[in-house]
């Protein structure tokens, strides 16, 4: 195979997500000499664009769709393949695309993200979202359906289920609570009003010193409604790529065939027990299928909770597992629990040469207390840099030593049109009852939870307008004993903000 390659690069990324285009970003910039491969299956790649770096840690940003030229462009040394890779030898340095065409590389870096775990493969009803043409072939489809069920609690079910209008929603979700992915039950009650018809009034701030999760739950079935003309227009619409980056839902109206403005039932704690055809149902010799609120549908959903659902299709939104399989065969990659190939604190995987970072890898060094990995679109820009700084160090034969941005885990994002910060363990992970929670909830407006551990602060959600996001992660990372404070942490006739200046 070594006659048959075509070129030879310093680097090779494959991927064109965010990972994959921030990794090319830093090697093309940080050594301008060195030849850069990208491989991307489409033409357009994620850039990130309107960068801000909210504190130390935390940043937003946005992702754009744009057309793979505009990074030749800007980096004389890039190339950009237009394929899919068919084959990895990690023995001999190079790759094999789709097309036959042969590659080899000196330090290869594997960006190809996660793809959907749907509920049925090769079904024709069931629907995952992932990328740009799975987003617009849900808004083409949704533009002509009247009930739709949704899949799943995480963070695409969470801002589809808001933003659909037109069309009845069925949304199944196996937890107690929505968002139980970044959520506790008293966070997700909070967002719930934002489904009914009334804005709810603003009462004054209520603080309460522990919160646990065994306050009252919903249980079953709730259903909310919200009036077009008592809400005001909500736009949905969404803006997609590799993986969708936040606001996906953008760009794109999403639209059912109904006048009404949102309409969605939920069904807590329970799963997809079978999907039927509508044929399946009329020929069932067994009348055990008694759909909820009758009509004749293309497809059918029985839930584990004994309720059948008829619908225009079904959104599986159940997650993402990393997609490895075209680098797997022949290779020896060692694989974490989740199946992503694993890498160490320079994101090197198992495999000489060879990096990964985003969706397909799992971090596997002795992570930080404060970090965890979860496959968002902010870790993969933080990997995909990352794992850029430690290649280009690694060719020049440079110590690194792992970023500042692996101590503490930070997410910003929207959901159901709140501002949405994650710190640190936010859910108590891993800690068990050896916590404390403090929270502060004005409804509509706010919601704060601090996760507290002998005293010092190890987590918070801050939904709302807030601004306590930069003083809340300085108090995470100086671990100063907050006990004297107590309830008072949480005062909101205080201003923390120039309380802890």
């Amino acid at each position: 195979m070594e006659e048959k390659k075509e070129k030879t690069f310093s680097f090779v990324i494959v991927g064109g997500g965010i990972a994959g285009v921030t990794c090319v970003e830093q090697l093309s910039s940080q050594i301008p000499s060195a030849e850069v491969a990208l491989i991307t299956a489409g033409p357009h790649i994620k850039a990130v664009t309107n960068y801000k770096q909210v504190s130390k840690i935390l940043e937003e940003f946005d992702v754009e769709e744009r057309p793979s030229s505009v990074l030749e462009e800007k980096y004389s040394n890039l190339t950009v393949i237009h394929s899919s890779v068919k084959s990895l030898n990690t023995q001999s340095h190079y790759v094999e695309t789709a097309d036959g065409r042969v590659f080899g590389y000196e330090k290869l870096c594997i960006c190809s993200g996660g793809r959907p775990k749907l509920l049925m493969q090769d079904n024709p009803h069931v629907l995952g979202i992932r990328d740009t043409d799975s987003a617009q072939e849900f808004q083409k489809r949704l533009s002509k359906a009247k009930r739709i069920v949704v899949v799943g609690n995480g963070g695409i079910a969470l801002e589809l289920v808001f933003e659909v209008e037109g069309c009845e929603v069925i949304w199944a979700v196996k937890d107690k609570a929505i968002g139980n992915t970044f959520f506790d039950v008293g966070a997700a009650q909070f967002l719930i009003p934002s489904l009914e018809v009334d804005k709810p009034e603003r009462p004054a701030p209520c603080k309460r010193l522990r919160y646990t999760t065994e306050d009252s739950t919903p249980e079953g079935s709730q259903t909310f409604t919200a009036d077009r003309n008592s809400r005001g227009c909500s736009s949905g619409t969404t803006e997609a790529g590799s993986a969708l980056g936040p606001d996906w839902h953008a760009d794109i109206l999403l639209r059912g065939a109904e006048q009404v403005s949102r309409r969605v039932s939920l069904e807590y704690q329970c799963e997809v027990e079978k999907i039927y055809t509508s044929e399946e149902v009329l020929t069932s010799p067994k009348q055990t299928l008694s759909t909820e609120n009758g009509g004749s549908w293309p497809v059918y959903v029985q839930l584990t909770n004994g309720k059948t659902f008829g619908c225009d299709f079904v959104v599986s939104a159940t997650g993402v597992v990393p997609n490895t399989e075209p680098f797997l065969h022949g290779n020896n990659f060692a694989l974490g629990d989740d199946g992503g190939l694993q890498v160490n604190e320079h994101m090197r995987t198992s495999e000489p040469d060879v990096y990964a970072a985003g969706d397909v890898c799992t971090a596997c060094w002795e992570v930080s207390p404060l970090w965890q990995q979860m496959r968002l679109w902010t870790q993969a820009r933080q990997m995909g840099w990352y794992a850029g700084r430690c290649m280009a160090a690694h060719i020049q034969s440079e110590p690194i030593e792992l970023d500042f941005c692996f101590e503490l885990f930070s997410h910003i994002t929207k959901f159901f049109n709140y501002k949405v910060v994650l710190l640190g363990k936010y859910n108590g992970q891993g800690l068990g009852t050896d916590c404390e929670l403090l929270v502060r909830c004005t409804k509509g407006q706010e919601y704060v939870k601090v996760v507290l551990r002998g005293g010092r602060m190890v987590g918070a959600v801050l939904i709302g307008e807030t601004d306590l996001e930069e003083t809340f992660e300085n108090l995470i990372l100086n671990q100063m004993d907050l006990t004297p404070y107590g309830e008072e942490l949480l005062n909101p006739n205080i201003d923390i903000e120039d309380y802890f200046d």
